[in-house]
């Protein structure tokens, strides 16, 4: 397993590089920015990029992942329920992706945005179980994201009391490599620690442990903060607008 985070801080993001050395296979998530970070860092790790894939269509910047897949030759995948312009591979929750002895299992979840994913992540060098997971803009360390970007307030909230249900029959020790940190538009009480596990996050992230969903929805929908600058443009803009 090669794994590499990148930290971006205009704007806050975190993206990812990861996948198998041993068979030349890399994925990348949720680049932002230039594309030649993720391109040097595969040519040095002696990874070929197969995959990109955005966990959502963000709306607090400006994607790099469809650059970046055509210029290293990749597929680019977004969950099969996003309404984008243009094409990708649409991949379906409980998908497996294979990068030699690494895979990657699509979890939908959504409710920061409809079509928000997730990755489980497993290396078989190791053992059979997962390692660790993807959460995007869904779980994050401290808190959890934003759910009026792209619904309501209360339909995403809805969605993502489904979503953190799902995350919570995951193992203690999976550990949580989030798509944003403390800084980021798209959360309230983000960590600037920027992973976690499923297990911390039990205990002590305070909207992941509400078991009741009245109670969650009501937490979700208080003292939303103001939306990200152009938030509407910028996600059209993602999805395949022109302008």
């Amino acid at each position: 397993m090669i794994l590499r985070q990148f930290l971006h801080t205009d704007p806050v993001a975190a993206s990812y590089l990861f996948g198998c050395g041993g068979k030349a296979s890399a994925a990348v998530v949720d680049p932002v920015g230039d594309i030649a970070p993720y391109v040097e860092a595969a040519r040095a790790t002696g990874m070929r990029i197969l995959y990109v894939v955005d966990t959502h269509i963000h709306a607090d910047h400006i994607s790099a992942g469809r650059a970046l897949a055509e210029a290293t030759g990749a597929e680019y995948m977004l969950f099969e329920g996003a309404e984008a312009d243009f094409p990708f591979r649409r991949v379906k929750d409980g998908e497996v992706l294979g990068l030699g002895n690494v895979t990657a299992t699509v979890i939908h979840t959504p409710g920061h945005t409809p079509e928000h994913l997730s990755l489980l992540v497993t290396d078989r060098t190791r053992s059979a179980e997962p390692w660790f997971v993807l959460t995007g803009h869904t779980l994050m360390v401290g808190d959890l994201g934003r759910t009026e970007l792209a619904s309501s307030a209360e339909d995403g909230a809805r969605a993502l009391f489904a979503s953190v249900r799902r995350l919570k029959e995951l193992p203690d020790h999976i550990e949580v490599l989030p798509g944003a940190y403390s800084g980021s538009v798209c959360g309230r009480s983000l960590s600037g620690k920027p992973t976690s596990t499923i297990g911390f996050e039990r205990r002590f992230n305070k909207a992941f442990r509400i078991e009741d969903e009245g109670e969650f929805i009501a937490a979700m929908t208080a003292d939303i903060p103001p939306p990200p600058p152009e938030a509407a443009r910028t996600r059209a803009l993602n999805a395949g607008a022109t302008s």
